[in-house]
């Protein structure tokens, strides 16, 4: 039954990556689905836009192959996916040193060597962390004791000066906070993911995941620019003040509308990032691999037309640098000043397509961080979104298909 008429058995606020996955798992078992989107396109925080012939993800974002419930939803080659070299490079104050992954690419060994503070012993130290992480079950994983991330590395025989020096630069990329105070459970998992997985671009941009996903979904179970105003006893009230009535609503909105509509519910803070979009005559660097820096004066950068050539005009660069906070009067040329010492290139030159400040762009997650919650918020009341899990693509997914689980039981189905 299109959800256009009569009652659905499920209202699902929200077309992000957790709104989706929940509405196809409701319906391959049967009931009818309606979903409302307040804006004009599927993804949340997960969207691409146009900018002067230029593709802007709503802040700098990269698919990870590994992730188990993307492989099971997603079509991958149809997303035409373009991968970045293995590792990263850190700028440091004796130059660029890359951090590899020497079971991909083992001629990078020698020159990781030659640019550790600690010497081979910290390499050992992150290959024995990295072995069991990535060759061994996920379920110890999940269930180690839980502390931060430092205290990890730590336990792993990793010096500070090397965590210092190489590790936190990219871990702050990842977790959106330079302390490495998110929890070990966490990074394990995610380290594992990204031993195992290749990060990927799509050629259209980070938006195609979820427009995939929407695409899938019967004609016209989503309905674009329908926002909700709040919950009733019967079901929604719309922000056009129609009512919409359904037994059951799942909120799959960010944590702001989440709030809003669910009054009670415990959210975790959430990290601020901005992401500069610059556009340079030539790449600076001429290679899709990660940028980070020793002295953290940005989290991350990226030429991302090295990765996909179509995210910038023929004849441009397309550069994505990241940083923690808001933007400020002043923090662009600060960030350029530092792009040409890590780059070794003359920025002056380099235009600002867009600056982007997400203000929920991942939650907190120290430890204990639990790994899963419940989506169950009352009677006939659920919740999901990456708040509810590690903050991930996977993350995502997961909390959807956990709360199309748990309506289902609750249902009797």
């Amino acid at each position: 039954m299109s959800p256009s008429r009569g009652t659905p058995d499920v209202l699902v606020i929200g077309a992000g990556l957790a709104g989706l996955a929940c509405a196809h798992d409701l319906l391959a078992s049967g009931l009818t689905v309606d979903v409302r989107e307040a804006s004009d396109a599927p993804g949340g925080r997960m969207r691409s836009d146009r900018v002067d012939g230029f593709v802007i993800d709503r802040g700098f974002q990269v698919f990870n192959t590994a992730y188990p419930q993307a492989k099971r939803r997603l079509t991958l080659r149809d997303l035409r996916l373009r991968p970045f070299t293995p590792g990263f490079l850190v700028h440091t104050e004796a130059g660029r040193v890359r951090l590899a992954d020497p079971t991909r690419a083992p001629r990078t060994v020698a020159s990781l060597v030659r640019g550790a503070p600690a010497g081979p012993r910290d390499l050992f130290a992150v290959a024995a962390l990295s072995a069991r992480d990535m060759l061994g079950p996920v379920r110890p994983l999940k269930r180690a004791d839980d502390h931060t991330t430092r205290t990890a590395l730590a336990a792993a025989g990793i010096s500070e000066e090397f965590t210092g020096r190489f590790l936190r630069p990219f871990l702050s990329g990842v977790f959106l906070e330079d302390e490495l105070e998110t929890s070990s459970r966490v990074f394990h998992l995610v380290w594992r993911s990204m031993l195992r997985g290749t990060l990927c671009l799509p050629t259209a941009g980070i938006g195609d995941l979820p427009r995939q996903l929407a695409d899938a979904l019967p004609p016209g179970t989503v309905r674009f620019e329908s926002p909700v105003d709040r919950l009733t006893d019967d079901g929604v009230l719309l922000a056009d003040g129609a009512e919409r009535a359904a037994g059951t609503v799942v909120v799959a909105t960010g944590p702001g509308p989440a709030a809003h509509l669910l009054p009670g519910l415990e959210m975790p803070p959430y990290r601020v990032v901005t992401t500069y979009f610059h556009t340079a005559p030539r790449s600076p660097l001429a290679e899709p691999t990660l940028l980070t820096d020793s002295r953290l004066r940005f989290l991350n950068s990226c030429v991302l037309s090295d990765v996909v050539p179509g995210y910038a005009p023929a004849g441009s660069s397309l550069v994505a640098t990241s940083v923690l906070g808001e933007d400020a009067p002043g923090r662009e040329r600060a960030v350029l000043d530092a792009l040409a010492q890590a780059y070794g290139a003359d920025t002056a030159g380099w235009g600002l397509v867009t600056a982007r400040t997400i203000h929920d762009a991942l939650p907190a997650m120290p430890p204990p961080q639990p790994l899963t919650r419940s989506s169950r918020a009352g009677r006939g009341r659920y919740v999901c979104g990456d708040h509810r899990t590690t903050g991930s693509v996977q993350g995502a997914l997961a909390s959807g298909a956990r709360a199309a689980r748990e309506i289902l039981r609750d249902l009797g189905r």
